[in-house]
C-alpha cells in the first residue's frame, strides 16, 4: 500500500486466526506470484489452497504462526445455504465495493495443529477496490450478527477523506441470499481500544463489549452485546482506522504479524 498501486497476484495471503483458550493463532504470510496457483475452481497460496467443488468450498490449511513460530494445520469446510449477488459501493465514486458472496453458511474445522473441531454458523463474504484504502477512508465501522431466524444482519458505517460522503448501509440476508434493507439505528461510541482507537456501533440501544479479540494500532475487532431489530444479538464487530495505517510507524510494524515470502 505504501508503494502504490502494485499487482494483486503478487501479494497474496491466508489470514487465520484462531480464538482459543490455549490455541489461540495468528497467521497472515504474503507470498509472491511464484507461489499461487488458481483457476476457476481453486486457488493456491503457498502450501494452503481453496477448493470450491458441488457447492461446497474446503479450504485446506497448512501455515505458520508469526512472531512465535507454531503450525497451524487443518481443513475447513464451507457449505453456503444460498449465494448472493448484493454489491454496494462503499464510496461515492464506486471505486470500493463490498458484498456477502454466501451470507448464511455452515462450516466444520477440522484441525491436527492446534487440536480443534467444531461446527456452526459462517459467513463469506468480499472487498474489493480500484485504488488504495487510503485514498478514499478516514475509518469504518462494520457489524454482524445472527438472528433467531436464521438470517445475518449487517451494518456498514463508513466515514470518507474529509469532504465526502458518509456511506451507511444497513442489510438483513436470508439463507437463500436475498437482501432486505432496514432503517439503521443511532450511532454509539464504544470505549477506546488500548491502542486508543475510536469505535461505534449501530444498535437500538448502547452493545456493551463482550470480548476485544484483536488489538492493534489500526484495526480492533470485538464480539458485542447489541440490539438490532428488535433483537439481543451477539455481534462481530470490526473497525478500521485507515488514517492511522497510513503512518510509517505503523507500516514499519506489519512485517511482524504480516511476513513475506517472495
Amino acid at each position: 500500500m505504501a508503494q502504490g498501486r502494485g499487482v494483486p497476484g503478487d501479494h497474496c495471503a491466508l489470514n487465520v486466526t484462531l480464538y482459543s483458550p490455549g490455541a489461540s493463532r495468528w497467521t497472515m504470510t504474503e507470498r509472491g506470484a511464484g507461489h499461487i496457483e488458481r483457476g476457476r475452481d481453486h486457488f493456491r497460496i503457498g502450501p494452503s489452497a481453496l477448493h470450491w467443488r458441488d457447492g461446497v468450498l474446503t479450504i485446506e490449511i497448512d501455515e505458520i504462526t508469526c512472531p512465535l513460530p507454531r503450525r497451524v494445520r487443518g481443513t475447513v469446510t464451507v457449505r453456503p445455504q444460498g449465494l448472493c449477488r448484493y454489491v454496494a459501493a462503499l464510496d461515492a465514486a464506486g471505486r470500493h465495493r463490498w458484498g456477502p458472496i454466501a451470507p448464511c453458511a455452515d462450516i466444520e474445522v477440522a484441525l491436527d495443529s492446534p487440536g480443534l473441531r467444531w461446527r456452526g454458523h459462517a459467513y463469506v463474504d468480499s472487498n474489493e477496490g480500484d485504488e488504495p484504502t487510503t485514498a478514499a477512508f478516514d475509518e469504518w465501522d462494520w457489524l454482524r450478527a445472527r438472528t433467531r431466524d436464521g438470517r445475518t444482519v449487517v451494518v456498514y458505517d463508513v466515514r470518507p477523506r474529509a469532504g465526502g460522503e458518509e456511506r451507511l448501509i444497513a442489510t438483513r440476508f436470508g439463507a437463500d441470499g436475498s437482501a432486505e434493507p432496514f432503517d439503521p439505528p443511532p450511532r454509539h461510541a464504544l470505549p477506546l481500544t488500548g491502542w486508543r482507537i475510536r469505535r461505534h456501533a449501530r444498535s437500538e440501544t448502547p452493545s456493551v463489549v463482550a470480548s476485544t479479540l484483536e488489538d492493534t494500532p489500526f484495526y480492533a475487532r470485538s464480539m458485542l452485546r447489541s440490539r438490532l431489530l428488535g433483537e439481543e444479538v451477539l455481534a462481530i464487530h470490526e473497525t478500521l482506522d485507515v488514517r492511522r495505517l497510513d503512518r510509517g510507524w505503523v507500516q514499519v510494524l506489519l512485517p511482524f504479524r504480516m511476513p513475506r515470502r517472495a
